[in-house]
């Protein structure tokens, strides 16, 4: 029974889970925003409510007098209502100040300009209350409920009914109102809420008022209970983020339940911790939310996005770095004046700005190059530095193994961390992150037994040969040789950061960030790419907290907090994510580094740099993706481009088609390889369907499909709109899942992920082209040679480095060839499509309208060059509704039509069938003129 009574005293934090839970998903319903500040928003409310009962009004705006007198306090129910008014009106607020521009913006851009504002409230409450606690008053009934020996104060179940009866309100409101109604038909299609007359925007901010009131109301009713202090609140969000996951940031009912689960189990372990000895003696109810979102959303992930899935630009371009010596000489020269020339603090800002470039190079790796939104890259660093105290300190490891052994135990636990990333994609992996940072440093950053106390963990200097390479203390504080070694390490991983961007690896990385579907169908092996990314981020951002350890001589938890995490996530995207200078600059704006020393000794800078931080990332999320390195970037392209000896052409219009006029191309000229390649014996079945079917709940997309492709040919599939068509090519080449068999060359590849059926030989375009928008066309098209490195019969094609010019010159890509695809005509973009899956020198290649956009020479002209294709060794299987095209250059159709096969056969046949007129045209007629059509 005693357990019983501590699961039903997690009432209380349940509840503030709930609510805050509940206003995550009215949010998120309404705008697509996952709202990290909704803690810091109910921490807000707080704050009015208790000053607002002392007869003050609250002005959280630093600058301004901490409040205003009302005269007297207005009473409870007044004071609640006011309260809630004056949140709610900050929820408009914010959705017209920050959320409005970015409405069109991807959820991961919302979701960290919701950082910004987490990091600006709360330094905003800091600077003005400070850190003391604000005393309130009891709002809830405090007697105990006794029942069965078990004691429950009775503020707890009052709160979680009120949350509870509060959702139910809310769930009937939305459903049986027309607000409700317009509501989720905005969370549907917002193009659909349009033409029906409805405003989302609209929508929004009034959706915005409601979920910020309700963060609110749970910030008010929890006062009393919890301290209200500036930092008591904003990692509520932790627990909330995991129930209203599992309600899929959709559903009230399930999200309020797991909230209220998560509180009782959380009070349940705090109480076991103290009874068990085997239990860490602190964090264990941290581990609560990580563990649940763990579980629920690698059960429930999928390994790729569904089709259809909108894959939205979040990060700015990655620049390719073309000249490393001179950049590397230059920036060292720079950082070694700098040491040379400073002293005292001035010296510990430069060389802290060499420690904190480590971890912003981690993120470059793993958020601007692979596209996974990290928020524990700081807390691996203090997993690395409390790893160096024992390693060191404990076990005598000697310099410099240990620090690489401490690094390397933050990179194990980043990859283990980094597993859910292999069946989920963008937010969910920043809030299992966000949680595994909460928790390490709860459970093992302050943890009396395990970290030194509260003294810290204290960490030698490092020496080698007899040489102290330590920072030193007193006068000899800052020592050069400490910052000379970081800069030695620095330079080393610069350039390994500026090599693997130059990379294959870097370029199945960036590739994945972009799209991970069109990445599989180029071979590369997705769930790999990420698990390598975490890999190398977690080992840079190692290093960066041994180091950070031997700067500061002991590893303490406030050096590693999860708040801090966000704020230097907040820096390196100021800086600039994406790109090695970005990394490097984050070093020079982080908190400790040169500028912020050198700021806070001429102006005091207290909580005001956290402040400038949070306006920063939000400008910077609006205008500049990448970061203030950016306009450099920019510039360092438009010098290139004037004094390179062939300039770069302007960006062409969409419309704009890429034959020259009057360019006719003869049939057959230009071959793709010099060579045709050797081929199977005429006429044999290079790919056989067999009983192919598709289901999505009780809708059959494709019915028991059966045919084969033999080598050679160039098949089409055709049939209108709805017929199955894409469905079954993604069934062919492993994008859904399906029954039935497909073989390849005889082979049976049917339980091969998508990536190893391109190895095997099956190559294919998608319908929405998905091509890697920040990236050039080279570096798209050398991406799809990932499947000639890996593949079987058709891998010796790849030894023929001649392949990949006259690729781009059949296809008339050589113009264009260096400039980013997201600049392209929708002509060139379709070519380029094309030649990243010909690059990997499939056997068979699925094309789903490859015509798409074109005009009738401009298809013609692409009929022309896949027969030239198709005579060199790849046989092709062709969707496209250019009808002109596919009756034209294919051996043989196969027709569709509700997901079944209607007609096999030549196209003089499919011509003339009734039974494909019929389901084209509704009619009989088989007239030819009606047949034709784009």
């Amino acid at each position: 029974m005693l357990h019983i009574g501590f699961l039903l005293l997690g009432l209380g934090n349940g509840a503030v889970f709930a609510a805050l839970a509940l206003a995550l998903v009215v949010t998120y319903r309404s705008s697509g925003v996952v709202n990290f500040a909704t803690g810091a928003i109910a921490l807000l409310a707080a704050y009015l409510y208790s000053f607002l009962r002392k007869g003050e009004l609250f002005i959280p705006v630093p600058g301004f007098d901490r409040s205003v007198s009302i005269g007297g306090d207005p009473g409870l129910v007044p004071s609640i209502v006011i309260a809630l008014v004056i949140t709610a009106l900050f929820g408009m607020l914010l959705y017209a100040l920050v959320f409005r521009p970015l409405r069109n913006a991807s959820p991961v851009a919302k979701a960290v300009a919701s950082v910004g504002v987490l990091l600006i409230i709360q330094a905003a409450l800091a600077a003005q209350v400070g850190t003391a606690a604000q005393s309130v008053a009891p709002i809830l009934p405090r007697d105990v409920i006794e029942f069965a020996g078990i004691r429950i104060p009775q503020d707890r179940v009052w709160f979680a009914g009120i949350i509870v009866f509060v959702a139910v309100g809310l769930t009937l409101w939305f459903r049986f109102t027309r607000f409700g109604l317009a509501t989720r038909a905005a969370a549907e299609s917002e193009k659909g809420a349009l033409v029906s007359g409805l405003s989302p925007e609209r929508i929004a901010v009034v959706n915005w008022a409601i979920s910020s009131a309700v963060a609110g109301l749970a910030g008010i009713l929890i006062a009393p209970i919890v301290p209200v202090v500036p930092s008591a609140y904003t990692l509520f969000i932790v627990p909330a983020l995991a129930a209203a996951l599992v309600g899929n940031l959709t559903a009230l009912g399930p999200a309020i339940g797991a909230a209220l689960v998560i509180g009782m189990l959380q009070s349940e372990l705090t109480y076991l911790q103290g009874v068990w000895d085997w239990l860490p003696a602190s964090g264990t109810a941290q581990l609560v939310p990580l563990v649940i979102l763990l579980v629920f959303l690698v059960l429930r992930g999928r390994p790729l996005p569904s089709r259809g899935a909108i894959v939205q630009r979040s990060l700015g371009r990655a620049p390719r770095p073309r000249n490393l010596i001179v950049p590397a000489v230059i920036a060292t020269g720079v950082a070694l004046i700098a040491l040379l020339l400073t002293s005292g603090g001035t010296r510990a800002g430069v060389i802290f700005t060499l420690v904190y470039a480590f971890i912003g190079l981690s993120w470059v790796v793993v958020t601007g190059y692979a596209g996974q939104v990290s928020l524990a890259q700081l807390a691996l660093a203090g997993v690395s530095a409390f790893a160096l105290n024992r390693f060191a300190e404990a076990w005598g490891v000697p310099f410099p193994l240990a620090p690489l052994l401490a690094a390397l135990v933050a990179t194990l636990i980043g990859v283990v961390v980094g597993l859910p990333a292999l069946r989920i994609r963008g937010l969910p992996v920043a809030i299992v992150t966000l949680a595994l940072a909460v928790a390490v440093e709860g459970l093992w950053f302050r943890n009396p037994e395990w970290n030194g106390g509260l003294a810290g963990a204290p960490i030698s200097a490092p020496t080698l040969f007899g040489l102290d390479f330590g920072i030193g203390e007193g006068d000899a504080y800052p020592r050069l040789s400490f910052g000379l070694l970081c800069l030695g390490l620095l330079l080393a991983a610069g350039l390994g950061v500026a090599v693997l961007r130059r990379s294959r690896l870097g370029a199945a990385m960036l590739a994945v960030r972009a799209n991970e579907r069109s990445a599989a169908a180029a071979g590369i092996p997705v769930a790999r790419t990420k698990i390598i990314a975490f890999a190398i981020g977690s080992f840079l951002a190692g290093i960066g907290g041994a180091l950070l350890g031997y700067g500061q001589t002991l590893a303490t938890a406030d050096a590693f907090t999860a708040i801090g995490g966000l704020g230097l996530f907040a820096t390196v995207y100021i800086a600039g994510v994406t790109s090695l200078a970005g990394g490097i600059a984050t070093g020079v704006l982080a908190p400790g580094g040169v500028l912020y020393t050198v700021l806070n000794d001429s102006f005091s800078l207290g909580h005001w740099y956290e402040i400038v931080a949070g306006i920063g990332l939000i400008v910077t999320v609006i205008a500049e993706p990448e970061g203030i390195v950016g306009p450099y970037h920019r510039l360092i392209d438009r010098l290139r481009a004037r004094f390179a000896r062939r300039p770069v052409s302007a960006p062409e219009r969409h419309d704009e088609s890429f034959l020259d006029e009057g360019e006719i191309v003869a049939e057959g000229a230009d071959p793709l390889p010099a060579t045709p390649a050797t081929a199977a014996p005429p006429g044999d079945t290079i790919l056989r369907i067999d009983a192919v079917s598709v289901r999505y709940g009780g809708v059959v997309a494709v019915d028991d499909v059966s045919f084969g492709v033999r080598e050679g040919e160039i098949v089409g599939l055709i049939g209108p709109n709805g017929a199955g068509k894409t469905t079954l090519v993604d069934a062919v080449t492993g994008f859904t899942s399906a029954t039935g068999r497909v073989e390849l060359l005889g082979e049976d590849v049917s339980a091969l992920t998508p990536h190893r059926r391109t190895w095997a030989g099956m190559g294919r375009t998608f319908q929405g082209i998905e091509l890697y928008e920040d990236l050039s066309v080279e570096e798209n098209v050398s991406v799809g040679q990932e499947a000639a490195r890996h593949g079987g019969a058709h891998a010796d094609w790849s030894q023929d480095e001649d392949y990949l010019a006259r690729l781009f010159t059949v296809l008339k890509l050589d113009e264009v060839r260096r400039r980013p695809v997201g600049e392209l005509s929708q002509g060139h973009r379709q070519l380029v499509s094309v030649a990243r899956a010909l690059a990997g020198r499939p056997k068979l290649i699925l094309l789903d309208e490859p015509a798409g956009g074109l005009d009738s020479t401009e298809s013609a002209w692409l009929g022309q060059r896949l027969r030239a294709v198709r005579d060199y060794g790849v046989t092709i299987l062709l969707i496209d509704h250019d009808m002109s095209l596919v009756l034209e250059i294919c051996d043989r159709v196969v027709v569709l039509d509700l997901g079944k096969v209607i007609a096999d056969g030549p196209p003089a046949a499919i011509r003339t069938d009734p039974k494909v007129t019929q389901a084209y045209l509704g009619t009989s007629d088989t007239s030819d003129d009606r047949m034709v059509t784009r």
